[in-house]
């Protein structure tokens, strides 16, 4: 198995909800708005001797070229877009669903013999909340696309090795994925286990749907991971986007 992080860089967000580009190395905290996150935004590739894996999608922004960066990351690792086999959807946050459609083809899925898998209820309940927290224009190609793997239950498996489980934590039908290949697990949380400092300390956060779930679920996840020896990845870490016991 490996695994690869697809940074595409650092962002503060504040309650406007937009993620503004931040210079680890000459900008400030300090200097932005008052309540401001300081988070990477980082999809990855596991690779298994049967799939190219992509957990979530990024923000879907373009690099100077005109490429989505999401691509490029993936290319500059050797992994052309058209070979990514399952895409796991965490939620349809927009942090996480920007690089869903094709850019040039909106219509268009961006990973074109991919099937992507999604909680049903997500997306009804994306539609129904919308903007800023999804971006429902983006999310419409999701529907009756036969590309999409719409997952109905709290838990199950999509195929031999990965298991998924709704948490309802972040979001109301946030999902989590563990994949399990040669004695390994990865688990990969989404935004219910965002950063490797959320796992080691205990505290509510006001921006989840149920904080103090989602405090115990990383509690849970913690200690299993480490009797288990699993592999963590994080969406959101500036310094620690995998993190082994």
């Amino acid at each position: 198995m490996k695994i690869i992080p697809l940074s595409e860089g650092a962002f503060t967000i504040d309650k406007t909800k937009l993620f503004v580009p931040f210079d680890l190395n000459k900008d400030k905290l300090q200097d932005r708005a008052k309540g401001s996150l300081l988070v990477e935004i980082q999809p990855f590739a596991v690779i298994t001797s049967h799939d190219i894996i992509l957990l979530d999608t990024g923000l879907g922004f373009l690099d100077k070229n005109g490429k989505m960066q999401l691509h490029q990351n993936l290319l500059n690792a050797g992994i052309a877009p058209s070979d990514v086999t399952k895409v796991l959807i965490s939620h349809l946050h927009k942090d996480h669903t920007g690089g869903i459609s094709d850019k040039a083809d909106p219509c268009c899925l961006s990973f074109p013999h991919a099937k992507y898998y999604i909680q049903q209820r997500e997306i009804k309940f994306a539609f129904e909340k919308g903007y800023p927290s999804f971006i429902t224009e983006n999310l419409k190609v999701l529907l009756n696309n036969l590309q999409v793997v719409l997952l109905d239950q709290d838990s199950g498996k999509i195929g031999n090795a990965i298991h998924y489980q709704v948490t309802g934590a972040h979001s109301p039908y946030h999902q989590v994925f563990s994949i399990y290949h040669e004695n390994r697990i990865v688990f990969y949380g989404g935004d219910d286990a965002p950063q490797l400092q959320q796992m080691k300390h205990r505290f509510v956060a006001k921006y989840d749907f149920n904080g103090k779930k989602a405090m115990e679920l990383r509690r849970a996840w913690w200690q299993k991971g480490e009797q288990e020896k699993w592999t963590f990845l994080f969406y959101h870490d500036v310094k620690n986007p995998v993190w082994e016991f």
